[in-house]
């Protein structure tokens, strides 16, 4: 068993390379005549446009990565059935389905390498190669993230805020206004207004600071501070520095704490939810599109019947890929939970490919 496992995965192996650097020049050539007169006109030198194109190669792995699986998958059955080794396997008295296990465990590896190119390697190249167009082609200022104006925030309390000026070099406020609401009663009870704010590395010190406190919609409080380190604001500088980087330049992590910042800051963050989650749905695929080239190797029918089995394979993959972006754009949009977004098609095509493998011939 050892020797055919060996033979399984280098034949595997073989034909992924060469599926893989097909697919590497074809869509790096389609970008090149697509965009490259772009890059000219823009500025770009040989060596920043040859760099630009590097930058690229991660996100082409982990993009084309299922298709690639599937295509190695469908060619690799597709031999074993032409040319009766299928035959010789089963004659020897071992299954199609064990033999191609040595396949699943390649699946889970290739699935766990792309979740690692697609959370170390990804996000540094896509923020290179943005940083690379926007500034070192295009001549543009790197944007800066360091001054926020007119600012809505949510805290932990049922408190709600609006700063109209933070200023990340200095850490300081402008323009505060707190409202702190009773949600049973649906009334406002209490209100804090001021004018400045210093961050001190700890906590704020507020300036001309105003709180009042209401009850039963009359005021019943109201006191005047010059200055002010009394714990009022639940809030720190760096929630303010939103990240504006395109969630494929983020990692797992920097992704969760941006969707963290996002919903303090009282905005939508589904899309960025649907991503968090994509990254670890997604990279999935590899193993899940292995349940279905599996059958082409157990098939009796002709080579013209294993032709039909092979677009059938094709289909089921683009349909996925089409459903994942269907399913992406309804959890962008909020027409289906984030979560679900995510993962329903991995679902979906999961139980598919258990009914592929079922019907396979032993």
């Amino acid at each position: 068993m050892r020797k055919l496992d060996r033979y399984i995965l280098r034949e595997f192996l073989r034909t992924y390379l060469i599926i893989f650097f097909s697919f590497a020049v074809l869509f790096i050539v389609i970008d090149v005549v697509d965009n490259l007169p772009r890059l000219i006109r823009a500025g770009a030198t040989v060596d920043l446009a040859i760099s630009y194109y590097l930058l690229r190669i991660p996100y082409l792995v982990v993009l084309t990565s299922p298709v690639t699986v599937l295509l190695t998958g469908l060619f690799m059955m597709n031999g074993l059935a032409k040319h009766n080794e299928s035959v010789a396997i089963r004659a020897a008295g071992i299954s199609i389905k064990r033999a191609m296990l040595p396949l699943f465990a390649l699946g889970i590896v290739i699935s766990a390498g792309v979740a690692a190119l697609g959370e170390y390697v990804l996000p540094w190249a896509e923020s290179t190669r943005s940083e690379l167009y926007n500034v070192k082609i295009k001549g543009e200022q790197p944007e800066d993230q360091m001054l926020k104006a007119r600012i809505h925030y949510r805290g932990q309390e049922n408190d709600f805020y609006y700063f109209g000026f933070f200023d990340g070099y200095k850490n300081t406020l402008r323009i505060i206004d707190l409202t702190r609401i009773d949600f049973e009663t649906s009334e406002i009870i209490e209100r804090v207004s001021a004018g400045s704010a210093t961050w001190d590395g700890e906590r704020w010190e507020l300036f001309e600071c105003e709180v009042r406190r209401f009850r039963n919609g009359k005021q019943v409080y109201s006191t005047y501070y010059p200055s002010t380190t009394m714990p009022i604001l639940d809030v720190e500088p760096k929630d303010f520095v939103r990240i504006t980087k395109k969630t494929l330049a983020l990692n797992f992590f920097e992704l969760w704490d941006y969707i963290g910042r996002l919903q303090k800051l009282g905005e939508d963050a589904s899309r960025e939810i649907v991503d968090l989650h994509m990254k670890v749905a997604f990279p999935l695929t590899n193993l899940i599109v292995i349940f279905f080239f599996i059958p082409i190797a157990t098939s009796n029918v002709r080579s013209k019947g294993r032709g039909w089995v092979f677009m059938l394979g094709l289909v089921v993959c683009f349909a996925y890929l089409i459903v994942v972006q269907v399913s992406q754009s309804f959890g962008y949009n909020g027409i289906i939970p984030p979560i679900w977004a995510a993962w329903l098609p991995n679902m979906f095509f999961f139980l598919l490919g258990l009914g592929f493998l079922y019907k396979a011939e032993i």
